[in-house]
């Protein structure tokens, strides 16, 4: 069997730096912290004081309000996304392209958390018949790829990965895959995530995984000395992913390629890293594999990088190990230093960095890096953006339950 090139023609996303890729890419590059004062829920009743919001959305100006009423918020990013994505690619389902050829796979941590915390509040306090007609489709996580596929007449394969914060990075290794064997000519894949609820926050802090530094400005610094735990984010990254065959038939501008996909697991701990980033280190050598490429063919890793402490740890150890020597000559950074641990569409969101990295010759900063840790000796971006020829992107992402993803963007040529 034939395997089919697979290359990125359009992308969307929504991210506590803007609504859109344009507002977002001009972040990152600039700098900018997407993370301010935790609004969306009163901050007086949790440790962390700080979130990676996203900021001025209101989904009824891109969506019928009778619509949006019956999607979760991670949803209504989804679709947001979505529809910024396809036009991006120049797409319309059934008209330039085969309905039953576009699959969608969207990919989420917790799913409708905030509508299941609303709707047990109207159970409690007013009882069953008070509770939404459509609590479940609101809260269950599929269902973002689920009213994807159906405002846009998608008709391919159409599901979600669950795997907490790989869940986007593996939608989009498993959208690729689908199109790689032939199943589909065009994949709708990323992942959404909106989190920003009580009981979300409750967990986190419960566990101690989230930032007590009440200062935005400093709380997620990721491969810092200082580093004291994640700022939670929300938001949504939907990338194009179409068959190069279909792509040059329509004479679609193409952004890069995916190459490569590894997927491991830890069998270790649900929320610790196995010692050294072992499962991580594996997943990495097998993405490379599948790209076909050697470790010193990487110019930039975008580190899954959550500014916890064990996270940024063994992730470099993990480098170290792939990458010997060259670990050294590579550029590493972590863009959740500017909009916070999207959890789920994490993994989506630093796809697009990644491959616009390649497209813009940039290499994306970690801000907030002022005090190097003697264990994490990499070239990290310090602070500031910087111009590069970027050929080749490897982009890591790991999940609670022992879950590790890594994706290989290239230059297409």
């Amino acid at each position: 069997m034939k395997k089919q090139r697979v290359v990125i023609t359009g992308m969307g996303m929504i991210t506590p730096l803007g609504n859109n890729v344009r507002s977002s890419w001009k972040g990152v590059v600039e700098g900018c912290s997407g993370i301010g004062p935790l609004t969306r829920r009163d901050a007086t009743n949790f440790p962390t004081k700080v979130a990676g919001e996203v900021k001025n959305f209101n989904s009824v100006d891109y969506l019928k309000a009778k619509e949006a009423r019956k999607m979760d918020r991670f949803t209504q990013f989804a679709v947001v996304a979505t529809l910024e994505a396809l036009k991006d690619a120049d797409i319309i389902i059934g008209e330039n392209i085969n309905p039953e050829r576009v699959g969608v796979w969207i990919g989420t941590g917790i799913g409708g958390m905030e509508t299941y915390e609303e709707q047990f509040r109207k159970f409690y306090e007013k009882g069953y018949k008070r509770v939404s007609p459509f609590f479940v489709p609101m809260m269950i996580p599929d269902m973002a790829s689920g009213q994807v596929s159906i405002m846009v007449g998608a008709k391919g394969i159409t599901t979600c990965t669950v795997t907490a914060c790989a869940s986007g990075a593996n939608s989009i290794g498993d959208a690729y895959k689908v199109i790689e064997r032939g199943d589909a000519d065009v994949m709708i894949a990323g992942g959404a995530e909106a989190p920003i609820t009580d009981m979300a926050l409750a967990g986190f802090s419960s566990m101690t995984a989230l930032s007590t530094n009440p200062d935005p400005r400093t709380a997620s610094r990721p491969f810092d000395k200082n580093r004291d735990g994640f700022v939670m984010g929300e938001g949504a990254g939907i990338l194009i992913l179409e068959s190069r065959e279909s792509a040059v038939s329509r004479n679609a501008n193409i952004y890069g390629e995916i190459v490569g996909y590894g997927a491991t697991g830890d069998a270790h701990h649900i929320t610790t890293p196995a010692p050294g980033g072992e499962g991580g280190a594996r997943a990495m050598t097998i993405a490379l594999q599948d790209a076909g490429l050697h470790p010193e063919d990487v110019d930039y890793i975008n580190a899954h990088g959550t500014s916890t402490y064990y996270n940024d740890l063994y992730e470099t150890q993990a480098i170290k190990s792939v990458f010997g020597e060259h670990a050294y000559q590579l550029a590493v950074s972590s863009t959740k230093s500017m909009t916070g641990h999207v959890l789920g569409a994490a993994g989506a969101i630093e796809a697009i960095f990644s491959i616009l990295a390649i497209k813009k010759g940039v290499l994306p900063p970690t801000i907030n890096y002022e005090t190097p840790d003697k264990e994490l000796d990499l070239d990290y971006v310090p602070n500031q953006a910087r111009q590069a020829n970027v050929q080749v992107v490897l982009s890591n992402s790991l999940g609670f339950g022992g879950h590790n993803v890594s994706l290989v963007f290239k230059n297409y040529a």
